[in-house]
């Protein structure tokens, strides 16, 4: 569907159609290739185009600009041609008839600072699966300009999760508009995407139906982990930390179909607790995955690197110091099965001594697919894997196996009454 705003023309599947029209909350759910983001960025463009307004493109959690979507509507202020009309300053977008584009963390934000927004027209909450109640309750509120419109794009992640409880429960909003859009109602769809997609559906088949058709994430039945204990403890901000590690598990081959490179961020905070504060798993090489450890090493300025080296053994740290050499590291040994090993750290979770920085959505997800029995999910649990080295390593009093002498009892024949 082609829209012209004055002189721009701008192509965008027809479900976005009905941004172009007034209305209080605009709510879009659904996975990947849908072009909610894309369609939604060319639509606040236009509307910033035509009259003066002040937009709002907020996430629960932007740790800097390269969270937001602003890269995103540069390039599109780039592809409609509107380079005359926007200039785009380090944190914010200008337009020439005093539009304003601002980005935002609102989970770091306190109250007042999030009510410090009135006068916005237009709010966006991109990754709208990751807001808050908190952050709801106090912005929703808050945008309160005559005419003024909350915008919400997401890949559904859990029923319970506040998006979706607002706009796909019972009772939705009066002037709502919510929209279900997936792939296959995006005719813009790339090839290019279509393969992945449909490799996808081959080697992710539990995963499936949420990457691309915007169900709910599978949640493994007996997990030892769960969705709701991450949203509870989840912080938006590191805290002062006392230790941190960068923990591997490594794969055993780089080939395309190989598992991946766990490599998790982890440490504990000056208050006692554990913090996840980094996910950088991948598929790749051993110098690839040595290359990407030394460099978050080296970001978050860790105490040392601890790797798993039943695989690799001499392998592991020779690849690790070929990078860098000196680099402290400790190697770990599996002796128990991987569940055995990962339930005193989800015991940690259930207690709230554990809280991820952010969201980490891929080693969440496998979480969740630990059961008493293994592992529920495809392929191996690498990212959980390096979780629990890590967490292992850094509190070794909370899951060491008691060390208990037992008497060896020698059965002999009774010589009087046993009554």
């Amino acid at each position: 569907m082609q829209i012209l705003t004055e002189e721009v023309d701008v192509e965008i599947p027809e479900p976005f159609m009905d941004l172009y029209k007034p209305c209080r909350y605009k709510a879009y759910f659904g996975g990947r290739g849908s072009a909610k983001s894309h369609s939604f960025a060319k639509a606040l463009l236009c509307e910033g185009y035509e009259k003066k307004l002040r937009i709002l493109c907020g996430r629960e959690v932007q740790r800097s600009i390269k969270d937001s979507v602003k890269l995103l509507l540069d390039d599109q202020i780039e592809i409609l041609g509107l380079q005359d009309h926007y200039t785009s300053l380090q944190n914010e977008i200008r337009g020439a008839n005093g539009t304003v584009f601002l980005f935002a963390g609102l989970g770091a934000m306190t109250t007042d600072q999030i009510k410090s927004l009135e006068g916005i027209n237009r709010c966006w909450i991109e990754e709208a699966q990751n807001i808050s109640q908190r952050s709801l309750e106090v912005l929703i509120p808050t945008i309160r300009q005559p005419g003024s419109e909350l915008w919400f794009s997401w890949n559904p992640r859990n029923a319970n999760d506040p998006v979706d409880k607002l706009f796909r429960g019972e009772i939705t909003p009066k002037n709502s508009i919510v929209k279900r859009v997936n792939y296959n109602s995006n005719k813009f769809f790339p090839n290019e995407l279509n393969e992945e997609r449909l490799y996808d559906q081959q080697t992710k088949r539990d995963r499936y139906s949420h990457i691309w058709l915007g169900e709910y994430e599978p949640t493994a039945v007996g997990a030892i982990w769960d969705r709701q204990t991450f949203h509870q403890n989840r912080r938006q901000e590191v805290p002062e930390m006392g230790r941190i590690v960068v923990s591997i598990d490594p794969a055993i081959s780089s080939e395309e179909k190989s598992n991946e490179h766990g490599i998790v961020v982890v440490g504990i905070g000056s208050d006692g607790r554990g913090y996840v504060l980094d996910d950088v798993s991948l598929k790749g090489t051993p110098s690839q995955w040595a290359n990407r450890a030394v460099s978050i090493f080296h970001r978050w300025e860790a105490d040392s690197v601890v790797i798993e080296v039943n695989q690799g053994g001499d392998m592991c740290r020779n690849t690790l110091t070929s990078v860098q050499p000196g680099l402290p590291i400790v190697e770990v040994r599996a002796t128990r099965g991987k569940h055995v090993r990962a339930e005193p750290i989800s015991s940690l979770y259930s207690l709230g001594r554990i809280s991820h920085v952010g969201t980490f959505p891929e080693l969440e997800d496998q979480c969740c697919q630990m059961v008493a029995g293994g592992f529920a999910g495809e392929g191996s649990p690498d990212r959980v894997d390096a979780l629990v080295w890590g967490f292992t390593h850094l509190f070794p009093q909370l899951v060491q196996r008691p060390n208990i002498a037992r008497k060896r009892l020698t059965p002999r024949a009774a010589t009087g009454w046993m009554g």
